[in-house]
């Protein structure tokens, strides 16, 4: 389980729910399927699948958690149809027209009729503690999907005191000085990707993508005021990334030296590999969030 993208979120307070009792908490909330007439679902599953009955996989001061959500999955176009046919029927048996408030009950009224012939769509986002870091991350670069995940494991153990990162210099600052300055913090190489935008006017954004950084273009760009938004980086020769303005992580890709290493002792199982990839892998990002903060300045206390 390698995360591909990270929101990270800071415990205000220590975690000191015991992994024993976290996972007790979260089996009285494991995921069911829709209900008939349930448009979502939402729940905890094990975080190694069908590997393991266990709502969490602890390694170390880690604890594995993961969410499952189902949708009932019904296109725009199948609702319109079946509201219309409806809305026909109603017209010609009243001879009457039908205006907009009363389609909009009508369309309630379809919906709950198609509900129970929909077919659903699962999706599963992990997420992990750091308990001696006092660091929550999820495995998603979507807000709303972190955001669904923290509300509901605030409301399966009462308590969630987690905010995003507040370090001591703005993201978006020290990147543009990075790229403007050609020079990066020592633990960090710019890479080939990265998003400018116009402070005075958001829609007024350059993409570039396997592009050098260091050319007279992009150094016109800074000089006439535009900020980083995103910067690809590369983290001690052995992490590739692209950092956001929010602390968030996108696409993050391990150099094979470092995932080779999970495999130099053969697993006898699939939930044996899952342990190996999983404490190398935050043993890695321990020492990345490390260097990633102090090169913002640092924790707000």
């Amino acid at each position: 389980m390698w995360f591909k993208n990270i929101r990270l979120y800071c415990f205000t307070k220590p975690f000191e729910l015991s992994a024993e009792d976290l996972e007790y908490k979260l089996s009285q909330q494991s995921f069911r399927p829709c209900g008939t007439h349930a448009k979502y679902s939402y729940g905890w599953t094990s975080p190694l699948g069908r590997e393991s009955d266990m709502f969490t996989h602890v390694v170390g001061d880690y604890i594995m958690i993961c969410g499952q959500r189902e949708d009932k999955i019904m296109p725009a176009s199948v609702i319109n149809e079946a509201l219309e046919e409806q809305v026909s029927q109603l017209e010609q048996r009243q001879d009457r027209k039908i205006y907009r408030k009363e389609k909009m009950q009508l369309k309630d009224d379809v919906i709950a009729t198609l509900l129970p012939r929909a077919f659903t769509r699962t999706q599963q986002i992990h997420a992990y503690i750091a308990v001696k870091d006092n660091l929550l991350i999820v495995n998603t670069v979507s807000a709303s999907r972190a955001e669904e995940l923290l509300n509901f494991l605030r409301g399966t153990i009462d308590a969630l005191p987690v905010s995003l990162p507040n370090v001591n210099r703005a993201p978006s600052d020290v990147m543009t000085r990075w790229l403007l300055k050609q020079d990066p913090d020592d633990k960090f190489d710019i890479d080939q990707d990265c998003e400018l935008y116009n402070p005075l006017d958001g829609s007024n954004v350059i993409r570039c993508k396997s592009q050098d950084l260091y050319t007279d273009e992009i150094q016109s760009h800074l000089s006439a005021g535009k900020q980083v938004k995103n910067l690809g980086v590369t983290w001690n020769g052995i992490l590739n990334c692209v950092i956001t303005d929010e602390l968030a992580i996108k696409k993050i890709k391990f150099e094979g030296i470092i995932t080779d290493k999970s495999k130099e002792r053969e697993a006898e199982s699939m939930a044996e590999q899952f342990d190996q990839d999983f404490a190398i892998m935050t043993l890695e990002f321990r020492g990345f969030f490390a260097a990633l903060f102090e090169s913002f300045g640092g924790l707000q206390e």
